[in-house]
């Protein structure tokens, strides 16, 4: 079986999805996910599953839209709140406050890993005159970055602040991955999209991407769910993924 590669003839630019691609974070996300749906779902109805209520309903969105997303799933509502709330208040800022706070604790007292893979796969892009992205639905996607100490191989990051701003859905619509190569200056046809969730995935093949790149890290049984939702590659480290030709500077 030929391996995988990015075409460097058809693709000038790969965007990459920050969480569970660049760093080694959804399992924190989820993690801290988990911790505050359990409490509030204590005596409701069972508790939220780590891996598949994360990718479902939370993976991908904004913080407050994964909270309204996963309780809808569950027949479940609550006040919407705002911002000023207790982290822990029964209410969608409430639950997404707290949420935050046991991420952002997390960050702080174990720092944040790169993929080496994906590092590598970086360096190889520039190397050959790629232009590189980083996209997060998180208001820390910069912050993420520069933690991992990579912030200096990519070009740019859309994150959940620039969303914010500009009043941007998240995943499954393709917004923030169309504002990183509207940033720079290329037509989705000409950019690769990678990602570890549905929703991205789904995002990036709405996006009409030249390529989507799908990452299972978890092994390999996701891989016709993602192949059918948009993905061209699926593989399960970006080891596995090559990268061919060199991106011919612009003519004057």
């Amino acid at each position: 079986m030929d391996e995988p590669v990015i075409d460097l003839a058809s693709i000038s630019a790969v965007v990459f999805d920050i969480d569970g691609v660049v760093t080694d974070t959804a399992r924190v996300h989820a993690a801290a996910w988990k911790h505050v749906f359990d409490a509030f779902l204590r005596g409701r109805c069972e508790p939220f599953d780590i891996r598949d209520d994360y990718l479902r309903h939370v993976d991908g969105r904004p913080r407050l839209d994964g909270v309204r997303t996963f309780l809808a799933a569950r027949g479940l509502t609550v006040p919407e709140g705002g911002p000023d709330d207790e982290p822990g208040a029964h209410t969608v800022h409430g639950l997404g406050l707290a949420k935050d706070q046991l991420f952002l604790a997390q960050v702080d007292k174990y720092g944040v890993a790169a993929f080496p893979a994906t590092v590598a796969l970086l360096h190889e892009l520039r190397h050959r005159g790629a232009r590189t992205a980083a996209v997060s639905a998180s208001l820390h996607g910069r912050r993420l970055v520069t933690a991992a100490g990579v912030a200096h191989l990519f070009d740019l990051v859309v994150d959940g602040g620039d969303a914010a701003l500009m009043n941007l859905p998240g995943k499954p619509d393709p917004a923030l991955f169309l504002e990183a190569v509207r940033r720079l200056a290329l037509p989705a046809g000409r950019a690769a999209v990678v990602d570890a969730a549905l929703p991205g995935v789904q995002a990036a093949g709405k996006g009409g991407f030249g390529l989507v790149v799908a990452v299972t890290r978890d092994g390999p049984g996701d891989a016709a769910a993602l192949a059918g939702h948009g993905a061209h590659v699926v593989v399960s480290d970006l080891g596995e993924l090559g990268v061919r030709g060199r991106v011919l500077p612009l003519r004057a």
